[in-house]
């Protein structure tokens, strides 16, 4: 139905806002059974950057599924950067970043931090919180490849002072340990 409509599109004016939701219904149809080789098609089918700008963004806004925030924000990034404010920009590569922090996790586990997406240095905290040192472990390291070079509004220096904060809380013993005596 959807190609049938776009379709239609093609040969009759069809009011912009009604072609920016067909094709936003379209990519979350596409993104949601998993096919992003179709997603990806549609995107580049679409001749208009401002509508491609405008369905990617609206999609990524009503928070899809892991597999699809991940795609939609590595789109955005990589063909829209420079159309984005720096605000939205960050916005969207902490979304990515937090994604694929995620991905690494197990599949199971994935939906208790699934809120904390757009957030990696919370998600991060919340790991270390949850005493899952592996995890967080392989976190840091994607995290710090992610990182290298680029800008987002957290760097690598801010997961190291979260680690030695906890750390530290770690090590920190609210009593004095008495010695036996035999």
């Amino acid at each position: 139905d959807y190609e049938l409509c776009e379709e239609w599109g093609h040969l009759y004016p069809v009011p912009r806002e009604d072609l920016i939701n067909l094709h936003r219904e379209h990519l979350l149809h596409l993104l949601e059974m998993g096919d992003m080789e179709k997603a990806l098609q549609l995107l580049q089918r679409i001749e208009d950057p401002g509508i491609c700008l405008a369905i990617s963004e609206q999609s990524l806004d009503q928070s899809p599924n892991l597999a699809a925030s991940h795609f939609l924000a590595d789109y955005l990034t990589g063909h829209f950067y420079a159309n984005l404010t720096t605000a939205r920009r960050n916005e969207i590569q902490a979304l990515y970043m937090g994604s694929k922090v995620l991905l690494t996790l197990p599949e199971l586990s994935r939906v208790n931090y699934f809120h904390l997406s757009s957030r990696p240095l919370l998600m991060l905290e919340q790991l270390l919180m949850n005493m899952k040192v592996d995890w967080v472990a392989v976190a840091v390291r994607t995290l710090h490849q992610l990182l290298a070079g680029q800008e987002i509004g957290f760097t690598v220096e801010d997961i190291d002072n979260l680690l030695s904060k906890y750390a530290e809380k770690a090590l920190n013993f609210p009593f004095a340990i008495k010695e036996k005596r035999s």
